[in-house]
């Protein structure tokens, strides 16, 4: 008796060509697969293609690819339903709404069909109340949450994107340079909660950096793309090497180690 096929567990995305009118973008990239229960970093300079690629997975832009995730042909799914499976978080939330942020984490769920209000009972509704609470204080932001959302700062407002899409409860997260406006501290403190959540939660996690030092250190795997092509996947350390970064990013660098262990760029002048 022969047995079962083995599953197919990841995000991955084959043949994903992106044009905007005659400029090529994308040009017949795969890209994973992701594997559940790692944090991946997109890396890449400025207008390699890295927030084109992710909206193109997510659905949200015209291409070519097919995209799977676990076996599921996303490609073939209503956006609706590819959004409840695979949440795309963009760098630049939607324009504010006078709304507290309790309603619009509820809300959230409620899109994703992860609760169901108000019922005779009474129960479901503290319940998710409480699930909404829980997930601001994830991030440490449970003060916030009678605060309207048109009067968050601009990191507040990313905290609050993140704690929404986590409540969601997708399998797969597309992350859109979610540290762009965290001061340091919450920076470090959105890494550790990502990495836990997703270990815990065995989620696809993959998000778009700029920070080196923070993908060399907090991240799983990493996955370059330069001029529209992906030219390495792979471990932080093995990809990020001297050569690579010269070639991508137009700097003589090389990794270093602290005393600590911890890796950072070290960059000696620009080419």
């Amino acid at each position: 008796m022969k047995g079962s096929a083995p599953s197919v567990t990841g995000l991955t995305a084959t043949h994903l060509t992106v044009r905007y009118g005659k400029r090529t973008v994308l040009d017949d990239v795969t890209a994973g697969p992701f594997p559940p229960g790692k944090v991946c970093a997109l890396l890449g300079p400025n207008g390699s293609g890295k927030s084109t690629l992710m909206r193109a997975v997510a659905g949200l832009i015209p291409s070519s690819a097919s995209v799977t995730l676990n076996g599921a042909d996303l490609s073939r799914m209503t956006l609706t339903d590819r959004t409840a499976r695979c949440l795309y978080l963009p760098q630049a939330l939607p324009a504010s709404v006078h709304l507290p942020v309790l309603e619009a984490l509820i809300a959230a769920r409620q899109t994703s069909g992860h609760a169901r209000f108000f019922p005779a009972s009474g129960m479901q509704e503290t319940d998710t109340v409480q699930a909404a609470l829980d997930s601001l204080s994830l991030f440490g932001i449970p003060h916030l949450a009678m605060q309207s959302m048109d009067e968050l700062s601009g990191g507040q407002r990313q905290l609050v994107g993140l704690a929404q899409a986590l409540s969601r409860k997708p399998e797969a997260l597309l992350l859109d340079e979610p540290l762009s406006a965290l001061d340091l501290h919450h920076q470090f403190a959105v890494m550790d909660i990502l990495r836990r959540e997703t270990a815990a939660h065995q989620l696809v996690t993959v998000l778009v950096l700029h920070d080196l030092n923070i993908a060399l250190n907090m991240t799983d795997a990493v996955t370059i793309l330069h001029q529209g092509q992906i030219i390495a996947s792979g471990s932080p350390a093995t990809v990020l090497t001297p050569d690579l970064l010269r070639d991508v990013y137009r700097v003589q660098a090389r990794v270093e180690a602290g005393a600590d262990g911890r890796k950072f760029v070290s960059v000696g002048g620009i080419v």
